[in-house]
């Protein structure tokens, strides 16, 4: 984990020159924050959006996710480390465009489950916002499946139903036949559906196209499983402002990615500033109960990380970041959990569509 105390905030010029130390008997801004950071997080967990370790498991043992892993950006020490008390799984798969995508992402779920069930004292299964807080208070980490590819529907709401059987609660539109430009009538049929199951609709990566007609047509808060802001950051999976904008009144939720390639500024190597960045022009645009967080950890430990957020123990680093740019305790806690705690309750019982 990066050392807060060592990352040069705006006004180290209170103690003097860069390379000045601040006074012993006086701890630094960033140590100061990063320790607020970690009591805020004690008592409010992480809701993370995105988590690709699913794609691991073929060639890691659970054994060594429990006790930890060299190889990997994340394990369940650093998961519980990083103040992460609930955990998206994504469950897509390299056949995702393929003809078996449906047994894949069947394979792919009962690998997920089979490792949670491996580690019941960390991990619990949960399908709704009520069980995230059950799991929560017992010292779990609670499990979200999902999400799956849009085109491992196979144009099928009962391949819907039958993921939604075993818990999955999330689904990403992009890259299905039937959001290319807009909704096709199938994706409408499936959005309906995915609305009356409880199962959250992910439209991180779709085109703007289908967005709207999402936005327009949707009778429960959608998210944005690992996006970033499209104004500061130009990559396909990041939102545009005008979609941040309609968000709000969708009361969405837009969970920053921390992947490198979507929060860099021009050429300079991505920082947790960038990622706090990202959050700020987020909250600014789509408003303070639409912004969470995604880690896109899953990847491994010797490919390209956000500098300061190099594992899923970081949180706390962009915490007291976030906390030295004046963002109050409540608006931490809706990052952090109430945001994303919101959505999976309101999408248990949506309103009628309009």
């Amino acid at each position: 984990m990066a050392d807060l105390q060592h990352l040069p905030y705006a006004d180290t010029a209170a103690f003097g020159e860069p390379d000045e130390p601040p006074p012993a008997e006086a701890p630094t801004p960033a140590a100061f924050d990063l320790e607020r950071a970690r009591v805020l997080l004690a008592a409010q967990l992480v809701v993370d959006g995105h988590n690709t370790l699913g794609q691991q498991l073929d060639h890691t043992h659970w054994q060594d996710l429990l006790y930890g892993s060299a190889t990997l950006d994340t394990d369940l020490p650093r998961i519980q480390a990083g103040g992460v008390g609930a955990q998206f799984w994504s469950l897509h798969t390299a056949a995702d465009t393929a003809p078996d995508v449906v047994s894949a992402t069947l394979d792919r779920i009962d690998a997920v489950t089979t490792l949670i069930a491996s580690v019941p004292e960390v991990l619990r299964l949960v399908t709704d916002a009520d069980q995230m807080a059950e799991a929560r208070d017992c010292g779990r980490i609670a499990s979200i499946l999902g999400p799956v590819a849009g085109a491992a529907l196979a144009d099928s709401l009962g391949t819907l139903r039958a993921y939604h059987a075993p818990g999955v609660r999330s689904v990403t539109v992009a890259g299905a036949h039937w959001t290319a430009t807009g909704l096709t009538a199938f994706g409408e049929s499936a959005l309906r559906e995915m609305n009356r199951l409880g199962v959250l609709v992910d439209l991180s990566g779709a085109t703007e196209e289908t967005m709207d007609r999402v936005l327009s047509i949707a009778a429960a808060p959608v998210i944005l499983s690992r996006s970033a802001a499209h104004a500061l950051t130009d990559h396909p999976d990041n939102v545009t402002d005008a979609v941040l904008r309609r968000l709000r009144a969708n009361r969405g939720v837009c969970m920053v990615s921390f992947a490198p390639d979507q929060v860099r500024h021009a050429d300079q190597p991505a920082s947790l500033w960038d990622v706090a960045d990202h959050v700020e022009h987020v909250r600014a645009l789509a408003g303070p109960e639409s912004v969470g967080l995604a880690g896109s950890y899953g990847t491994a430990s010797d490919a390209p990380h956000t500098i300061g957020l190099e594992d899923a123990s970081c949180y706390p680093n962009l915490i007291a970041e976030l906390l030295h740019r004046d963002w109050t305790e409540t608006d931490i806690a809706a990052l952090t959990w109430g945001n994303a705690a919101r959505v999976m309750r309101e999408a248990q019982s949506p309103p009628t569509a309009g």
